[in-house]
C-alpha cells in the first residue's frame, strides 16, 4: 500500500471526514459506506479493493470502527499528518454532539419526539448497513475466487444462524486469510 503523502490534500481530508462524521448516524459500518463513496468513488484517492482491505482492518482492530477507518484512510492518503487530520475530523462531531446531549440528557430522555426521531433513524441506519453489506459482498463476488465465497457464506451462517460471536468469526477469517496467502506464496501464485 503506497502512501500518497500530499499536504495539499489535508484540508480536503479534514473537511471530508468532518462532514461524513457529522452527518452519519448508525455506527462504523455506515461511516465506512460514506468513506468509500467519498475517497474511492468521488476523489479516487483509494481503490475499491484497498478500501475493502482497510474496512477489514478497521473492523478487526480494537476500538471504534469509524476512528479505525479514519486512521487507516488518513495514513493511506497523507501518512502521519493525514492520519491525525482524518482522526480529528472524525472525532470532533460526535464529541461536540455528545457534549451537548449530556447537558440536556434528562430533557432528551423523557421527550417523546426525540424517541420517535431515534426510532425513525434506526430504519434508515438499517438500510445503509444493508447497502454496505451488499457493496462489500459484491466486491468479494467480483474476485471470482470460490474460497472467498465459501468464507463469506460460512461467516454469514455462523453469525446469523449459529449465533457465533463476531470476534471468533473475524479471527477465523483472519487465520484463513493467512493460510491462503501462505498457500499461494508456496505454490508460486500471487493472491
Amino acid at each position: 500500500m503506497e502512501i500518497t503523502a500530499n499536504r495539499k490534500n489535508l484540508p480536503k481530508l479534514f473537511f471530508s471526514t468532518l462532514y461524513i462524521s457529522a452527518f452519519t448516524f448508525g455506527g462504523g459500518f455506515v461511516i465506512i459506506t460514506f468513506m468509500k463513496k467519498k475517497f474511492v468513488d468521488e476523489l479516487h484517492w483509494i481503490d475499491e479493493e484497498e478500501m475493502l482491505d482497510l474496512t477489514a482492518l478497521a473492523q478487526s482492530s480494537p476500538g471504534a470502527i469509524a476512528v479505525n477507518a479514519a486512521i487507516l484512510v488518513g495514513w493511506r492518503v497523507g501518512g502521519f499528518p493525514g492520519m491525525l487530520t482524518a482522526v480529528l475530523g472524525t472525532i470532533i462531531p460526535p464529541m461536540a454532539i455528545l457534549t451537548l446531549i449530556s447537558f440536556f440528557y434528562t430533557a432528551f430522555a423523557a421527550n417523546l419526539y426525540v424517541a420517535l426521531v431515534l426510532k425513525g433513524m434506526q430504519a434508515g441506519v438499517a438500510a445503509v448497513i444493508l447497502d454496505v453489506v451488499c457493496s462489500l459482498g459484491n466486491n468479494v463476488i467480483k474476485l471470482h475466487k470460490p474460497v472467498y465465497l465459501i468464507i463469506m457464506a460460512a461467516a454469514f451462517l455462523a453469525a446469523f444462524f449459529l449465533k457465533v460471536n463476531v470476534i471468533y468469526i473475524i479471527l477465523a477469517a483472519a487465520v484463513m486469510g493467512i493460510i491462503l496467502e501462505v498457500w499461494n506464496r508456496k505454490g508460486g501464485k500471487k493472491s
